[in-house]
């Protein structure tokens, strides 16, 4: 009895045994595409990999940029702060010392 296997279930599990594959009639011969070379695949990921172990190292660098700046930032509004209160108690000293003087005056 000759029963014609599927792609399922294969009439035997040697490859070597089983029909070729047909190829489509509606494809024209050689119209497949190349096979990608190993080599430059292998290129490519040794590429990728360095670049990939590089990224982490940017990432921490852009990070800490951000943070000094950010620091930076602060530290000049603390100054513009500091800087606000020291002129305010200068202008308050200054107009008791008027004060002070035109009361002297007037006695």
């Amino acid at each position: 009895m000759n029963i014609a296997g599927t792609i399922d279930r294969p009439l035997t599990q040697d490859p070597k045994k089983q029909a070729p594959m047909k190829p489509f009639t509606s494809e024209p011969a050689g119209s497949a595409t190349e096979d990608v070379t190993t080599t430059g695949a292998y290129d490519s990921r040794q590429n990728r990999t360095r670049e990939m172990q590089l990224i982490p190292e940017a990432l921490a660098r852009a990070h800490m940029h951000d943070r000094l700046r950010e620091a930076e930032n602060g530290r000049q509004a603390a100054r513009l702060l500091a800087a606000r209160r020291m002129q305010r108690r200068a202008e308050r000293a200054s107009l008791r010392a008027r004060r002070a003087l035109a009361m002297a005056v007037m006695q």
